[in-house]
């Protein structure tokens, strides 16, 4: 695929699921999304997943260094 029509398919998407993440946001005036007792309010779903990355992110490195300390010891 031609590299210019990566770069302008990528920034379609990144700019898409801005949007329809403002959009459904609960903020935006028009009230989150929903179908049924079910909110589609993908600007929150995005938020938590972040918060959750960043938690599993620092974890990781914890028992990273957890482990090379270790390792170190055994030295």
């Amino acid at each position: 695929m031609n590299k210019w029509i990566e770069l302008l398919f990528g920034l379609v998407l990144v700019i898409g699921a801005i949007y329809l993440g403002w959009l459904s946001w609960a903020g935006s005036g028009t009230g989150p999304w929903a179908v049924g007792r079910f909110s589609l309010d993908f600007f929150h779903a995005a938020w938590v997943l972040l918060k959750g990355g960043i938690f599993w992110f620092v974890l990781m490195i914890g028992v990273l260094f957890i482990l090379l300390g270790i390792s170190d010891l055994r030295e």
